[in-house]
């Protein structure tokens, strides 16, 4: 088992520190908060060892989880790989990219594995959809959620809209060629609800809409490629799956067929994917163990994480 500490208790910090406490590939040792009453609060609730400094859990551990807001992302992913610990990153991994490309040459240079926290790749309505996403031309994305001071303190590109541009990123096989944005701040200093355009060199173009001053939460994708449409709910944890095929010479009853205008005849099929139950959190963490044990890749990498902040940052700069 990987010895873990959580840096940050706050929401989710408390939801890590729950999963690596339950985890079997993992002895959760502590935490460190540098809110005090915080800090004190969650060790007398949940029994968790409270450290009083970043330096004292980095030394006690194998693996630094860090969940603290994204400010202090830089500072605590450098101590500890300088001290030759893994790291497990919440998204975005930092605030600024050049950032992001230190803390990949810093874990090159000590050997250390890192995963960025990007939650929705583990998501079972898209993992039981993924492999069926090839080449798509056209893709909606649409991220609603209702108005939470938490996340408030960037952007909404950076707090919800980054979790679509990763996604995306990891099912379209092309490097990005430009990027049209607008950004709208309604409540806070930052914007509230973003849309973005990102063309790609082999033409595929991908819509993104994100709000977090909506009156529901709604977390929607649609990928269209040749024959197939695919829609992946990751709020309900629910696909749909159309699909087109040469339609056959005698069509069924209930056969649905479309013809185009030169006469070619398709037949429309729909595919519903078995959808596991899982904790996508939960899972994340325990494939970043699988990776450091078996020496092999993180699902998320520091590289990865950075493409996404490189490209949420290009939208960011467009508004």
């Amino acid at each position: 088992m990987l010895k873990a500490g959580v840096l940050g208790a706050g929401h989710l910090g408390k939801i890590h520190l729950k999963l690596l406490n339950q985890s079997k590939k993992y002895e959760l040792v502590g935490f460190y908060d540098p809110i005090e009453e915080n800090a004190q609060k969650v060790a007398e609730e949940f029994g968790y060892k409270k450290f009083n400094s970043v330096q004292e859990l980095i030394d006690a551990v194998d693996v630094v989880d860090i969940v603290t807001p994204t400010l202090s992302h830089f500072d605590c992913a450098k101590e500890s790989i300088e001290k030759g610990k893994h790291i497990f990153i919440e998204k975005p991994i930092t605030k600024t990219v050049e950032e992001a490309d230190a803390i990949i040459k810093l874990a090159e240079k000590h050997t250390v594995k890192g995963q960025v926290g990007h939650v929705e790749r583990f998501n079972p309505a898209f993992i039981a959809v993924k492999d069926t996403i090839v080449n798509p031309m056209f893709i909606e994305t649409h991220r609603l959620a209702e108005f939470n001071p938490r996340g408030t303190d960037v952007p909404v590109v950076l707090d919800l809209m980054i979790h679509d541009i990763d996604i995306i990123l990891s099912v379209v096989k092309s490097k990005v060629k430009s990027v049209h944005a607008s950004g709208v701040s309604v409540i806070s200093d930052t914007p509230d609800i973003a849309n973005a355009r990102i063309e790609f060199e082999n033409g595929c173009v991908a819509n993104l809409t994100a709000s977090r001053i909506s009156l529901k939460n709604m977390r929607k994708s649609r990928f269209f490629q040749k024959d197939a449409y695919i829609a992946v709910d990751f709020f309900e944890k629910a696909t749909e799956v159309v699909k087109m095929k040469d339609a056959p010479k005698v069509p069924g009853d209930f056969d649905m067929i479309l013809q185009n205008a030169e006469g070619i005849k398709k037949q429309i099929y729909f595919e519903n994917p078995t959808i596991a139950t899982n904790n996508a959190i939960l899972d994340e963490l325990e494939t970043f163990a699988d990776a450091i044990v078996t020496n092999t890749a993180p699902i998320v990498t520091l590289e990865q994480g950075t493409e996404a902040l490189r490209v949420a940052h290009m939208i960011i700069n467009d508004f």
